[in-house]
C-alpha cells in the first residue's frame, strides 16, 4: 500500500523537478569580459531576475534551466559590467536644477550605470535625486553623493557648510550623518590647513571616507596620513613627486610665496624617486587617484579647439553652456608663453599616470564633468577620460578597470558589482567589440541593462533625443527672453 503511494507523489514531482525556471531577461550568445583577469569568455548566456544576474553559464545549459519573458542575441558581441563615473558635479544655482536633471538620462545612454557625485551647489537637491533614483521614481544611474562639502568661512564655491572651528566641524559631521551621505568632500578655497586635516580624521572617526582638495600650505603626505580615501585631480598626485614640496608648502603657509611662485616651484621640481617612493605609499595605505585628465586636457587646449561647434552641445542646457564661459574667457587672456607653458604642465601632470599604475595605486575613472567645467560632458566624458588613460600609458584592460571596478573597490561593494557573475548587480553594456583590445569599443554600445532594466539602441537613442528636445525647448525660451 505504501508502493501504491509513492508513485503518485514521485510521478507529481518530475514534472516540476525537471522545470524551467523564470527569469527576466536572457542576454544570449554574448562573449563575457572577465575584467579583473583581462580575459574573455565566448558564447555565454547571462540570466537576469529582478535586479541580480542569477546564473551564467554556456547558452545551451542556461536554456535548459531557464527561461525569460526577455531575450537578447550577444553573438558576436561583448558584456561588461556597468561603467562608473567617479567624479561628477550638478550645480549652477536653483536656476539650473532642471538642466541638471536632464543630464541623469545621458549617463544611461552612454552605459554609466553608477556615478559618484563630488558636490556641486544643490546639495539638497542631490541628495533628493538619490533617493529618487533609489526607489524607482526618477530615471537616472545609480547615484552616491557627498552632499554639502566642507569648507572655510566665506568660500569661492558655492553651496558648502562654512567651517571655522572645530564646533563649526562637529556640527558639520552631524548634518552629513543626518543626510547619510556616502562619503565626505574637502575643498580648500578658505578651509584652514589645520581644519582641513581634522575634517579628514573626523571623516574616518565617523566610518566615513573622505576625498578632496589639498591645501597647498600642507604636503599631500600630510593628507595621507590623516586618512584621505581618494585624491580628486593628478595635479595633488603630481604635487606629491615633488622633491622640496615640504618647503613649498612651508613658505606658502608662511606667505613668504605666493600661489603663482609655489606652482612654479612645483612644475620644476618632480623627482621620479621620489613620485614613486610616495605612490607606493599610496598603494599600501589603500589612497586611489582620480585622475580627471579630460577636464584639464579641454582647458590647457583650448586655443587648439574652442569647442564651439561640439555636437554634444545639443545635449547641455544654455544655462548649463553659460557656466561654461569664465573658465573659456580666462583661458583666452592667456599669452603664448603661458599657452605654451598650459601645454606642457598637462604633459607633465599627465606622465604621472602610469607610475600611479606601476606603483600599485587604484586609478579611478572619474571626469568632472558638470557645470563650470567647460566642454567636459557628462556621459561621453567617461569615454574621452578612458581613451587618455590609454593615450597616456594604460593598457585597454587597465582603463577599463578603472571604470568598472575601482568605484566599487572605493566603496566596498565588489562583491555585489565590478563582474558579470551570478550574485552580481544586473548593470550591464553590451558592446560591439572587445574593450580589452581597444578601449574606443566602450563607445560602441548595443544594449544597457541597469539595475535589472534592459535599454537596447533605440531606447537608448530614445534618451538621447528626448534630452536634445528638452534643450532645443529650453533654448527658444531663452531667444524669447
Amino acid at each position: 500500500m505504501s508502493l501504491r503511494l509513492a508513485i503518485p507523489v514521485l510521478l507529481a514531482l518530475t514534472p516540476s523537478a525537471f522545470a524551467a525556471e523564470q527569469a527576466d531577461l536572457m542576454i544570449r550568445h554574448a562573449t563575457v569580459v572577465d575584467v579583473e583577469h583581462a580575459t574573455t569568455v565566448a558564447d555565454q548566456t547571462v540570466v537576469v531576475r529582478g535586479q541580480d544576474i542569477v546564473a551564467v553559464g554556456n547558452d545551451r545549459a542556461m536554456r535548459k534551466a531557464w527561461q525569460a519573458r526577455q531575450q537578447v542575441d550577444g553573438k558576436g558581441r561583448y558584456l561588461i559590467p556597468g561603467l562608473w563615473d567617479m567624479h561628477v558635479h550638478f550645480g549652477g544655482g536653483p536656476d539650473l536644477i532642471e538642466e541638471n536633471k536632464a543630464l541623469l538620462p545621458l549617463y544611461i545612454a552612454h552605459g554609466i550605470t553608477t556615478i559618484r557625485d563630488a558636490s556641486g551647489d544643490l546639495p539638497e537637491q542631490v541628495l533628493q535625486w538619490r533617493g529618487e533614483i533609489a526607489d524607482g521614481r526618477l530615471a537616472g544611474p545609480q547615484l552616491f553623493t557627498s552632499g554639502a562639502k566642507i569648507e572655510g568661512i566665506k568660500p569661492v564655491w558655492k553651496g558648502t557648510i562654512e567651517v571655522g572651528s572645530q564646533a563649526d566641524l562637529d556640527a558639520a559631521f552631524v548634518r552629513l550623518k543626518r543626510d547619510r551621505v556616502d562619503f565626505v568632500k574637502i575643498t580648500d578655497s578658505t578651509l584652514t590647513p589645520g581644519l582641513f586635516l581634522a575634517a579628514v580624521r573626523g571623516a574616518r572617526a565617523n566610518g566615513l571616507r573622505a576625498s578632496g582638495h589639498i591645501p597647498m600650505a600642507l604636503t599631500v603626505q600630510q593628507a595621507v596620513d590623516a586618512g584621505i580615501s581618494s585624491i580628486e585631480h593628478l595635479d595633488y598626485a603630481y604635487k606629491a613627486g615633488v622633491k622640496d614640496e615640504a618647503a613649498i608648502a612651508a613658505d606658502f603657509a608662511a606667505k613668504r610665496i605666493d600661489r603663482a611662485q609655489a606652482n612654479a616651484r612645483l612644475d620644476a621640481g618632480f623627482d621620479r624617486d621620489t613620485a614613486m617612493a610616495a605612490y607606493r605609499g599610496f598603494a599600501a595605505k589603500g589612497v586611489f587617484v582620480t585622475p580627471t585628465l579630460n577636464g584639464g586636457r579641454i582647458l590647457d587646449f583650448l586655443d587648439q579647439d574652442d569647442h564651439h561647434d561640439d555636437p554634444y552641445l545639443a545635449y547641455i542646457g544654455p544655462k548649463l553652456q553659460a557656466t561654461y564661459a569664465w573658465r573659456v574667457e580666462r583661458a583666452a587672456k592667456a599669452t603664448p608663453a603661458q599657452i605654451q607653458a598650459r601645454h606642457q604642465q598637462y604633459h607633465q601632470v599627465a606622465a604621472v599616470l602610469p607610475m600611479l599604475q606601476q606603483a600599485g595605486v587604484t586609478i579611478m575613472a572619474g571626469t568632472d564633468a558638470g557645470f563650470l567645467n567647460s566642454f567636459n560632458y557628462p556621459g561621453i566624458g567617461l569615454h574621452d577620460e578612458l581613451s587618455l588613460f590609454v593615450k597616456e600609458g594604460l593598457t585597454p584592460a587597465q582603463a577599463l578597470s578603472a571604470a568598472t571596478r575601482a568605484g566599487p573597490a572605493w566603496f566596498g561593494t565588489l562583491d555585489r558589482y565590478g563582474a558579470v557573475a551570478p550574485g552580481k548587480a544586473a548593470d550591464l553594456v553590451l558592446l560591439e567589440r572587445n574593450p580589452l583590445e581597444d578601449i574606443e569599443a566602450t563607445r560602441g554600445i548595443q544594449y544597457v541593462v541597469l539595475r535589472g532594466q534592459g535599454y537596447d539602441r533605440k531606447a537608448l537613442d530614445a534618451l538621447l533625443a528626448q534630452a536634445r528636445g528638452k534643450v532645443a525647448v529650453w533654448k527658444a525660451e531663452t531667444v524669447k527672453e
